[in-house]
């Protein structure tokens, strides 16, 4: 198995869907807490669109609530933010205060070797794990794939924007 991450911001709707096409994705993990963007940009991500468009694709979804961070944790990081005069499309990376709280609140409860178990099940060879910034150092999908990598040793790609 193969771990992806993929994120919105800076994307089309052709380019993020090309994205999962393009690297064979079978299986869709959603881990945001709300599965809603606002405005029409990025419209396509909203829950019910994308799991319509995941259906024609032929790629399973899942929403892993369990891996989200709490809204206390994504405060922390927006005074973060705020503290750097940076806006969230534009974070480069997560506060480390971000990181602590979400790896002792969220990853030290979440049951990997479950969930990793159910993927098996299901047939996942290719896990794309989803939230919306489009750079994984600056979202808690990184923190997860680091564990994913170092306790289980699964390789990690992350989907990111093409620049030509």
């Amino acid at each position: 198995m193969t771990f992806y991450t993929i994120g919105v911001y800076g994307s089309t709707e052709n380019e993020f869907f090309q994205k999962l096409i393009a690297n064979n994705i079978d299986t869709f993990c959603d881990i945001r807490q709300r599965r809603g963007v606002r405005g029409a940009k990025y419209a396509f991500v909203n829950s019910n669109r994308l799991q319509q468009k995941l259906i024609e694709l032929d790629i399973k979804y899942g929403h892993i609530l369990e891996l989200a961070p709490t809204k206390e944790i994504r405060e922390l990081q927006k005074e973060a933010d705020a503290q750097k005069g940076e806006l969230k499309r534009d974070r480069q990376e997560l506060g480390q205060v971000f990181r602590i709280k979400y790896i002792n609140k969220i990853l030290k409860n979440f049951d990997f070797d479950s969930f990793i178990e159910k993927l098996d099940e299901i047939g996942a060879s290719k896990v794309a794990l989803f939230c919306v910034e489009e750079r994984p150092e600056a979202c808690h999908r990184s923190i997860v794939t680091e564990k994913l990598n170092s306790q289980f040793n699964y390789d990690i790609v992350h989907l990111r924007k093409q620049l030509f």
